[in-house]
């Protein structure tokens, strides 16, 4: 009987515990820190893959969010799935002419960018030796010169109000070799560059600059290359210590805690989500 009595007692004390608790985390800063409500995010390449994970997490963390990119189909598509918050403008950000119309576009009918996410990307996969120098250009345009133009027109803003962040998509090319992509791996080794000299710039003046460098991600591009070269994903997942391939939202994640409070000591930072390929043997 007094036994009894003990665990009824013990559960009691437990019950007090857990209420106490639960109460304490109605106050508790934990969800507010990752917050980005009152953000405004612009993201290129946003309407598929990687883009569209990041734009998603973003809007679903509090932000609203701007798709920009070339298809208008995909971009409709995509922010159909966001709902309230979300919208889209085509551009081609290799048409650096365009760009500041782009940007005065969005800050005239959405307000001021608070965060950019440089993800636009164009690969090519093709023998160093064959890679001629218009498709090397091409390659550089979409992630160095287009990025770095919208960048210089959101930035002026963001340091006025100092406030905001900018976050670029780079790439397990920018870490280590890979074959048969001498202009992609470039342009991606670059986008590494130029994140440290803009933080080094533009963090005394409360703007962060950060890159994510995604491993191989599950994605429909993915899907496609390994299609035809099953001996590839193998290949991959041997030398992935997860063993696995990565979903799209873990890197939407990973820009959400990039761009949040929670990261507001964190800049010149590039975070892989990869699984543990670039560290791993």
């Amino acid at each position: 009987m007094s036994l009894e009595f003990r665990n009824y007692s013990g559960l009691l004390a437990f019950g007090s515990l857990a209420f106490e608790i639960f109460k304490n985390m109605k106050t508790s800063p934990f969800p507010s820190v990752f917050s980005l409500k009152g953000e405004l995010a612009l993201i290129t390449g946003g309407g598929t893959g990687i883009g569209q994970a990041m734009a998603q997490a973003l809007h679903a963390a509090g932000a609203r969010v701007v798709l920009v990119g070339r298809r208008e189909v995909e971009l409709a598509a995509a922010v159909k799935t966001m709902g309230v918050g979300a919208s889209y403008a085509v551009h081609d950000i290799t048409k650096t002419d365009e760009t500041a119309a782009l940007v005065e576009m969005i800050t005239r009918e959405h307000g001021p960018v608070t965060c950019l996410v440089n993800n636009a990307g164009r690969h090519l996969k093709k023998a160093a030796v064959d890679t001629t120098p218009q498709e090397f250009l091409d390659v550089l345009n979409t992630h160095i010169i287009g990025a770095h133009e919208l960048t210089r027109l959101v930035a002026p803003g963001m340091t006025e109000r100092k406030h905001g962040t900018i976050l670029f998509t780079a790439s397990m090319a920018s870490l280590f070799g890979i074959p048969l992509v001498v202009a992609y791996a470039s342009a991606k080794s670059a986008m590494l560059g130029m994140v440290r000299t803009l933080s080094t710039e533009l963090s005394p003046h409360g703007v962060r600059v950060n890159a994510i460098a995604p491993g191989w991600i599950d994605t429909d591009m993915s899907r496609k290359a390994f299609a035809g070269d099953p001996a590839r994903r193998s290949k991959i997942i041997s030398r992935t210590p997860m063993a696995k391939l990565g979903d799209v939202s873990d890197v939407g994640w990973a820009a959400v805690y990039l761009s949040s409070p929670a990261a507001k000591f964190v800049t010149g930072a590039v975070l892989p989500i990869d699984g543990g390929v670039s560290m791993g043997f």
